[in-house]
């Protein structure tokens, strides 16, 4: 296979990912009708790496010579799975208490976090990056904050969440390209979903009546949103350009908006839709300015 062709199917990957998330949010609201936060993400985890497992055990059929799980691979399912858990639940706390459509513009600004978190680490930060940050601050003020200044504990809460999302897509490009993706993928579902799932045990399993009534979204989350979208992220870092990479996972903060429009008839205002444009705004313009200098940031370091 071509680098270009490698390189379109990365793509391709990131951007299912992206769709499946946009409607995820969607079912996460249908879901915390009925379940708490914990309860849903100890299901959804682990029905995911309940999903995987056969694949892992075909593929290790199959292919004699795979490597025995490194502790590499287990170091950063560790990391990645704790860092999941912490985002995962802020979200899903979130968006309890906000929209759909809001929730997914503001998880959209992890793609943001990145490089300022990378500053904090040292790495150098390009002025595109703070230009995508000056619009997607002020897209964010046009879209949570009300004219009284005040900001929803759920927007609050969504905007923690893409901080910590910032540092799980900092751990899943380190440990990646050295392990193998669907193992890593799993192990992080594993991490998730268990640590989730001690947490709902000693607060009280929840009655089945509350679980059978949201099966089709927790369906949706377990078996797509994690068991198939986050496998695909884990792929397509492998390969995918952080450029496109970073434009494609931010893709579904519109798939999210389109989602509540046309499964939940949820709108917002003419100054949230301006809010969502800035801030989408902010996320492209850093990505895609950044390209540049970030080759030849590359190229010096070379």
């Amino acid at each position: 296979m071509t680098l270009r062709r490698e390189t379109i199917r990365a793509d391709l990957l990131l951007l299912v990912a992206s769709a499946i998330w946009g409607v995820a949010f969607v079912a996460q609201q249908d879901a915390a009708k009925s379940l708490d936060a914990v309860s849903i993400l100890s299901i959804r985890f682990l029905m995911g790496a309940a999903i995987l497992a056969p694949v892992i055990i075909v593929r290790r059929t199959r292919k004699v010579n795979m490597p025995s799980p490194s502790a590499l691979l287990w170091s950063g399912g560790l990391f990645a799975g704790l860092a999941m858990l912490l985002a995962a639940y802020l979200q899903q706390r979130g968006i309890e208490s906000t929209t759909a459509s809001s929730a997914g513009f503001i998880t959209g600004l992890y793609v943001l976090f990145v490089p300022l978190i990378g500053l904090m680490l040292g790495q150098r930060v390009g002025w595109s990056a703070w230009l995508g940050v000056t619009l997607a601050t002020v897209g964010l003020y046009l879209l949570s904050v009300t004219a009284e200044f005040h900001m929803s504990r759920g927007d609050l809460l969504v905007l923690g969440c893409a901080v910590i999302w910032a540092i799980h897509v900092l751990i899943i490009g380190r440990y990646a390209p050295r392990c193998d993706p669907i193992e890593l993928a799993a192990v992080q579902f594993l991490v998730t979903g268990v640590v989730a799932a001690i947490f709902m045990m000693s607060r009280g399993l929840p009655e089945w009546s509350h679980i059978s009534s949201a099966w089709m979204s927790l369906t949706y989350l377990g078996a797509l949103a994690v068991g198939v979208a986050f496998t695909l992220q884990v792929v397509g870092q492998r390969t995918a350009p952080p450029t496109h990479a970073a434009i494609l996972l931010s893709m579904e903060s519109p798939f999210a908006a389109i989602a509540g429009a046309l499964l939940i008839a949820e709108r917002l205002s003419s100054r949230e839709y301006l809010g969502c444009a800035l801030m989408l705004a902010g996320i492209l313009v850093s990505q895609l300015l950044s390209s540049n200098s970030a080759k030849n940031i590359a190229e010096t370091k070379a």
